[in-house]
């Protein structure tokens, strides 16, 4: 559901998966109610991956219902006009199958792998909870106390997961990415069952959807299902989309967290560019590069430098995510040290920004980076799940599957001037937003929360 701080880049790890010789290149149609078909044959497991992503995440939600997004994504597996609450997944799981979903702020996506004679009937099990919901409140309010378990259990009681959530709402001041992707509790213990189904009446629509199936199939079959099950859903109008702009920021910005820990942790985040046009951005391209040298390898400069030679800090890392409907942030964060301070790691963390900015990299370590990478997505080139994951994920960050060479050349060109640039221009301390989580004494009687309901 939450980004993940990756140790390689998003942007190399997508191209490599997508450009993978093994697999045919994907084939894509619209069918005649707006709803977007792309098929990926590659017949080398009897498996097949189903997804349907629904352009539809944290960041379209209006004020007062965070995380509504969310919510409906558990309520989606309650059942439908003809399905009883659960029977979605016995079906998929009857046929040696499984199925999950997840939401980001960007989209919410839904997935079944099975054998591939079955592809068929989760597409008729996927179309009628599209088109065919049905909420009910012994199903609904009871779902609210699970979610409200899932913030309390992934969040509240994760110190480092409330420093990033308050880190963001400090990031941003107008844009819906300062909203947490679960929502703010304060929100969840009000829904309505109201809330719920006008998400789903407002986006759960088949021109507000893309069907991704990757594996052991014939592209021209799986179309002809798709469009014998999907086809036959009326489209809908859908609601205009006001995502308010993040207005300049005007100076340093910093937010405090306290909250049972056992260390302290600060996070320094800026803002950086998001890529639109995979053949032009050059500076996303650089800043992906300067993330993998600080943080891309067993060898890179934070986790060498400050936890293994200074041993000032007991885990240091940087993200550049770059993709996505919304704009980016370049991280820095670090934990330091018993007897190390907050302020020293702080210090030390730009320190590397600046060594770079001032010294720049060198062509060997530029190119062991990219080297680096590519060992470490060689495996992913024969996941089904993988490659659908990373089709859905460009198709719904405003991207296309065909970017594929692009986001390839667009890292091999990257010079190490270019990173040298990206380092000396985006990490002004006027523009940075800084986030220090503060340790309080942990308290002996809490337990850890575990709800067998949560299926995240």
């Amino acid at each position: 559901m939450f980004h993940r701080l990756a140790a390689l880049t998003t942007l190399l790890a997508t191209a490599l998966v997508l450009g993978a010789p093994a697999a045919a290149n994907p084939f894509e149609t619209t069918l005649d109610n707006g709803m977007k078909i792309i098929v990926k044959e590659d017949r080398r497991a009897p498996s097949v991956v189903h997804m349907v992503w629904y352009k539809a995440g944290a960041m379209d939600e209006p004020d007062g219902v965070s995380g509504i997004a969310h919510m409906l994504e558990h309520m989606m597996f309650k059942g439908t006009e003809t399905l009883g609450p659960g029977e979605f997944n016995r079906r998929v799981s009857a046929v040696g199958g499984r199925d999950n979903a997840f939401t980001s702020r960007d989209y919410t996506a839904y997935f079944q792998q099975v054998p591939p004679e079955h592809l068929e009937q989760m597409m008729q099990l996927e179309a009628d909870r599209m088109a065919n919901l049905k909420l009910a409140e012994e199903q609904f309010l009871p779902e609210v106390e699970v979610v409200k378990e899932e913030r309390r259990l992934r969040t509240d009681d994760n110190p480092r997961a409330l420093l990033f959530e308050q880190l963001m709402a400090t990031a941003f001041l107008s844009h819906p990415y300062r909203r947490p992707v679960i929502g703010w509790m304060e929100d969840i213990e009000t829904y309505t069952m109201a809330d719920a189904q006008r998400w789903y009446d407002d986006w759960y629509a088949p021109n507000n959807a893309t069907l991704v199936v990757v594996g052991d199939v014939d592209h021209q079959a799986v179309i002809e299902l798709a469009r014998a099950h999907y086809g036959t859903i009326p489209s809908r109008v859908l609601p205009g989309r006001r995502i308010p702009a993040e207005p300049p920021q005007r100076g340093p910005r910093n937010t405090v967290v306290r909250a049972p820990a056992e260390l302290p942790m600060v996070a320094l985040a800026w803002h950086a560019p998001t890529l639109r046009a995979p053949t032009q951005d050059e500076d996303a391209y650089a800043l992906q590069v300067l993330s993998s040298v600080l943080d891309g390898f067993d060898g890179a400069r934070l986790p060498r430098h400050l936890v293994r030679e200074q041993e000032i800090a007991v885990a240091a890392g940087a993200s550049y995510g770059g993709t996505g409907r919304g704009p980016s942030l370049f991280l820095l964060m670090a934990t330091p040290a018993q007897e190390r301070s907050v302020t020293e790691v702080e210090q030390a963390l730009l320190a590397e920004i600046r060594r770079i900015a001032d010294e720049g990299i060198a062509e060997d370590e530029l190119r062991r980076v990219v080297t680096q990478a590519v060992a470490g997505q060689v495996y992913k080139r024969d996941s089904l799940m993988g490659q659908a994951m990373e089709i859905g994920f460009l198709e719904l960050a405003g991207l296309s599957w065909r970017d594929e060479e692009a986001l390839l050349d667009g890292i091999r060109r990257v010079t190490a001037d270019q990173v040298q640039d990206v380092a000396r221009r985006f990490f002004d301390p006027d523009m940075m937003i800084r986030a220090e989580l503060v340790p309080l004494p942990q308290s002996t009687t809490t337990a850890a929360r575990v709800s067998p309901l949560l299926r995240h």
